[in-house]
């Protein structure tokens, strides 16, 4: 019996949705050192029709329409009344995910790939997934070390219990902005701890590094640490003008994981670690995967990795870091409770 193929299109064309360099280099990155693109992971799948494209900049649909052949859209409501859609990647800046997801779901869009920050509030995160549920919609958000072979091989031997009982965690990131990249590494390590965040204790970096998507967006860095329902505490270095690569340390009773750069290691202590290799160059991206996963649920209803509860914990600890920097650094407890609610992060 042939297999149906799946009708897709992205919201916001730039630098992650359509792997558009030009865009990419106004933020001064190269698309060729992202872990996938919306487009090619949609592209890519043989079970997935590419049909349109929306963005409000001239310049970013003419370049996409140049590469993909399809029909492109400066509003992105013209595009979902006129395309029947199956898939839509979200791909466009954080403040704007709630209405975008929210109008995906009630148009019938059955799958949404949603960027990171799910968010800028904690609300919109929790509408948004009530909207989808209430659809029967599918929310994925790409947090996308979730999807990448070797964070799931170490969540799995940390969960059997070869580190034994977590001692410590420390991550390390450069160039600040909690809400947009440290919500990837946030997420990473409650899922290779096993663990979600139960209270924080944060002090944001203020010394106003000016933020590479625009005057618009304000997400500083910050030092502090996260405790763990199983008591363990993350430990976070992230001021805004550090050039430190990203890394992540779990320490426990038996051995230690260490993911820096390109080298990831597992071992006991007092022995030599365990490399662990990357994934061959046929796996693809962890965008592919996650495209395969979302393809794979409008199959059969199989489910993906994770749940978009897992992204709306991460922004509520993203809040609570900046909760816990209004009170001078102190412990703040989740789940949050009034004003700390209505605080939003301005990540892009």
């Amino acid at each position: 019996m042939q297999q149906p193929v799946y009708r897709a299109a992205i919201i916001g064309l730039g630098f992650i949705g359509a792997g558009d360099q030009v865009s990419g280099d106004r933020l001064g990155q190269l698309v060729k050192h992202l872990d996938g693109t919306h487009f090619d992971a949609l592209a890519g799948n043989s079970r997935v029709q590419l049909v349109a494209g929306s963005s409000r900049d001239p310049g970013r649909r003419t370049r996409f329409g140049q590469r993909a052949g399809v029909p492109t859209f400066e509003n992105w409501q013209d595009m979902l009344a006129s395309q029947k859609l199956d898939i839509v990647s979200v791909a466009s800046y954080g403040p704007s995910h709630a209405e975008l997801v929210e109008a995906c779901a009630r148009a019938g869009v059955r799958a949404i790939f949603c960027e990171k920050p799910m968010a800028t509030r904690l609300a919109d995160a929790e509408r948004m997934i009530q909207v989808c549920q209430q659809s029967g919609s599918l929310l994925v958000i790409n947090h996308n070390r979730r999807f990448h072979p070797t964070f799931r091989e170490l969540t799995r031997r940390i969960a059997a219990g070869e580190l034994g009982q977590l001692t410590g965690v420390w991550l390390t990131w450069g160039a600040g902005r909690i809400g947009s990249t440290g919500t990837h590494l946030i997420d990473a390590t409650t899922m290779l701890a096993g663990s979600t965040v139960k209270s924080v204790a944060m002090t944001l970096d203020l010394a106003g590094r000016p933020d590479c998507r625009g005057p618009e967006f304000r997400d500083p860095g910050g030092w502090g640490m996260l405790r763990l329902q199983n008591d363990a505490v993350i430990h976070i270095h992230a001021p805004d003008y550090t050039t430190s690569p990203f890394e992540i340390r779990l320490d426990g009773m038996l051995g230690q994981v260490s993911i820096t750069g390109g080298l990831t290691t597992i071992g006991k202590w007092q022995a030599d670690p365990e490399v662990i290799a990357p994934p061959s160059a046929e796996w693809g991206t962890s965008m592919d995967q996650a495209v395969r996963e979302i393809v794979a649920w409008l199959d059969d209803g199989t489910p993906p990795c994770c749940a978009a509860e897992a992204a709306r914990h991460a922004l509520e600890v993203i809040v609570a870091c900046h909760a816990s920097h209004a009170r001078r650094g102190a412990w703040t407890d989740l789940p949050l409770t009034g004003a700390d609610r209505e605080i939003e992060v301005l990540a892009g």
